[in-house]
């Protein structure tokens, strides 16, 4: 791999930094405070700018009006938006809308792009994804309740689904759904395109989150489908492709997710060591003096640094050689980022004291709204599973190879 970052991918990064700090980062208290809705006119504002500059939508293609950037790409840009938590809604690579724009461009039908993947992708509409359930275990996505039965030309969707972010305010919804119970596990569901204002989508409520429901973009809703009728033309793919088309979306997910999360890291990593170098426990020293912060100071970037490096690996793979060549990897950075990420948060609040745990810093925000990294997408203990089981069988088949 070629440590080397191109001098206009470094060039794109400046500017994209640029504009974190001197457009996005100052408008962030102000939004947080408040909860991010998605429709403020400071963030629509910042969008157009971001546009005029030429760098809207780095992972989305250039037919579609973005930048058209690789995984490995994107990753680097998404560190520098994931420094504050309203980052790459201003470029318009937010999730959940990121993931189903990827899968609407591979899987959608020409009348599906036209009416959801055009608009969502120019930023005039936003989108969710509802596959987890209450009732099911979210790290198995073939465990679902929800079904959709044929009924001539349509699907009649029953069930229930939480923690469908950004649901409040969104267009369309992305619904995992089995379509096909008699047939093997991982050819049940499908992936069915489920627009908010048809009879019978019921959003309930959006959860708390440590104690905070938040408000469209920045909320995760519960949601309920009577007898909801849609056409079986809004199905994605072949029918019983939803696992598929679910891992797929997954894959290069996880990526944007752990960048971000570096992102988070720095900007965490920035806040502890200015804190550490400035703050005054007597006349002659500051938090800087003391050996327990400089310890949390090395081990911090020494961890931020293996990280980034981890996950520029993995993403490195799937440009050559797709999610399928990068499985191990990706699980690797799934874990080990988001751990990385908490404790890196969790010294820099340590390190702010009572300010640190006070909303007057962003650190309070991601202490709160990034605990669930541990969780979506694969808790921990599932990703260390799938990576030891791999490890295991390969040491297993050796050692019958040198028995024989």
């Amino acid at each position: 791999m070629d440590f080397d970052i191109p001098e206009t991918t470094a060039a794109l990064l400046e500017r994209v930094r640029t504009f974190v700090d001197q457009r996005v980062i100052p408008a962030e208290a102000a939004l947080l405070a408040a909860g991010v809705s998605g429709d403020e006119p400071v963030l629509a504002a910042l969008r157009d700018e971001v546009r005029a500059a030429g760098m809207w939508g780095p992972q989305i293609p250039r037919e579609l009006g973005g930048m058209g950037l690789s995984l490995l790409q994107h990753g680097l840009v998404s560190q520098e938006l994931g420094r504050s938590p309203i980052g790459h809604f201003v470029f318009g690579c937010q999730a959940p809308d990121a993931g189903n724009i990827e899968i609407l461009h591979r899987h959608g039908s020409p009348q599906q792009k036209e009416r959801w993947l055009v608009p969502l992708a120019a930023g005039r509409i936003r989108s969710c994804f509802a596959m987890t359930e209450p009732e099911n275990p979210g790290s198995n996505p073939t465990e679902l309740s929800t079904t959709a039965r044929t009924d001539g030309g349509d699907y009649v969707i029953d069930g229930h689904k939480w923690f469908t972010s950004s649901c409040d305010g969104a267009a369309f919804a992305v619904v995992m759904a089995i379509t096909n119970p008699e047939s093997p596990t991982h050819l049940r569901a499908s992936q069915i395109v489920v627009p908010t204002d048809t009879p019978g989508f019921e959003r309930v409520r959006n959860v708390p989150v440590m104690g905070h429901a938040g408000r469209g973009w920045g909320s995760h809703a519960e949601v309920r489908f009577h007898a909801c009728r849609v056409p079986v033309a809004n199905r994605l793919g072949p029918e019983g492709s939803g696992f598929l088309i679910a891992q797929e979306r997954l894959g290069p997910g996880r990526i944007h997710h752990c960048m971000r999360w570096i992102g988070i890291c720095e900007r965490a990593f920035e806040m502890m060591c200015l804190r550490a170098a400035s703050r005054r426990i007597a006349p002659d020293k500051t938090l800087a003096s003391r050996q327990i912060v400089q310890a949390w100071i090395a081990e911090s970037r020494a961890e931020i640094n293996a990280a980034r490096l981890m996950v520029l690996d993995a993403a490195f793979k799937i440009d050559r050689h797709g999610f399928a060549g990068a499985r191990e990897e990706v699980s690797l950075i799934k874990f080990f980022v988001a751990g990385v990420m908490m404790q890196v948060v969790d010294r820099a609040v340590q390190v702010h004291g009572a300010l640190g745990v006070s909303s007057d810093t962003v650190l309070s925000y991601f202490y709160a709204h990034e605990r669930g990294a541990r969780i979506y997408d694969g808790a921990d203990e599932v990703h260390k599973m799938v990576v030891a089981k791999r490890i295991v069988q390969r040491y297993t088949e050796a050692a019958k190879g040198r028995a024989g």
